[in-house]
């Protein structure tokens, strides 16, 4: 079958409290933007078969919140350090890397991260990936690691659905 990436950017967090970047939480707007796309998606959604998710706090509950909107609690969900990634380059090889009896891959990251992976890996540009924003991209080979040439099938943005 052929590999399906399910890119979200993490939801709006809030800078009030003084804690270190990896621990800030969601402002209230993230929380509400994360379940509007969610809710969105519920429509024509590919649940996924893996979810693999930065350890942030921040990142950790925009997952938590599709997770329940989207009702994917029986979905294996993986937290990964190395998915606390600015560049990409992580990312890509936990992409690369993931066992081929997955096909369907969610992924909540980090900018520019997930800008710049949708803009590699698809097929139409994007300025850049929004709080809450969600890009599908879909590939030809069924493999992980020969992936390559997606096409972008689907961009969801707060700003779209207000």
């Amino acid at each position: 079958m052929n590999k399906i990436i399910q890119f979200i950017r993490h939801a709006k967090s809030s800078w009030e409290s003084n804690v270190e970047d990896h621990d800030r939480p969601l402002k209230n707007r993230g929380v509400k933007d994360a379940i509007l796309v969610s809710n969105h998606l519920k429509v024509n959604f590919l649940n996924p078969d893996l979810i693999f998710c930065s350890t942030s706090e921040r990142t950790r509950l925009t997952a938590m919140l599709f997770v329940e909107v989207l009702d994917l609690k029986h979905i294996k969900f993986e937290p990964k350090k190395e998915l606390y990634d600015f560049s990409g380059a992580s990312i890509l090889d936990s992409i690369l890397s993931c066992d081929d009896s997955i096909n369907v891959l969610m992924i909540f990251g980090h900018n520019f991260a997930i800008t710049k992976l949708c803009n590699l890996l698809g097929n139409i540009p994007i300025d850049n990936v929004t709080t809450s924003g969600f890009v599908q991209i879909e590939f030809a080979q069924n493999t992980w690691r020969n992936i390559k040439n997606g096409k972008t099938s689907k961009i969801v943005f707060p700003k779209h659905l207000k």
